[in-house]
């Protein structure tokens, strides 16, 4: 799994968990609402830091407890 993968799949687990929507997330972060239907999608791999810490203000956690999740621990080698 890549680093994209990855974040797009933790953003959608944790809508789930939360029971929210990715629009309502978007609305929540105050980010576009393209701009993360793009990442859900599978259309942007490279979801930016600062993006990323909006997110998480928006679903009050803190970036390392967004990145503490098992989707983290086996990502492909970025490098080719």
């Amino acid at each position: 799994m890549t680093i994209g993968q990855a974040c797009k799949e933790r953003i959608l687990a944790l809508c789930k968990e939360r029971n929210i929507t990715v629009n309502k997330l978007a609305i929540i972060s105050g980010i576009t609402q393209s701009t993360l239907n793009n990442i859900v999608s599978g259309r942007n791999n490279s979801v930016t830091v600062s993006t990323l810490k909006k997110l998480c203000d928006g679903l009050e956690i803190t970036i390392i407890d967004f990145f503490s999740s098992e989707l983290f621990s086996n990502l492909e080698q970025e490098i080719k």
